[in-house]
């Protein structure tokens, strides 16, 4: 019983981690871009994506290019509202 316990409890841990690492991809127009910032337009909308140091590129991209912004998302707070 212990053994199927931690077996659970690994496979949730490894299903939180991948979901984690999902990367996500937006494609479209540079409308601007900063150091800490590129905003790429998809459809109507505006995409305004942070930049690190760490952010790798091919190309430094300059307003008017295409570009695909490859992304993950992962919450830095939650803060939860009582009823």
């Amino acid at each position: 019983m212990k053994r199927f316990a931690l077996a659970l409890a690994l496979a949730a841990l490894a299903g939180t981690a991948a979901a984690a690492d999902k990367a996500y991809q937006v494609t479209g127009p540079v409308l601007d871009v900063t150091p800490d910032t590129i905003v790429v337009q998809k459809g109507s909308e505006k995409w305004a994506i942070a930049r690190t140091a760490d952010t790798k590129t091919s190309a430094e991209p300059k307003k008017g290019d295409k570009v695909t912004v490859m992304y993950k998302m992962t919450a830095t707070s939650i803060e939860v509202k009582k009823k």
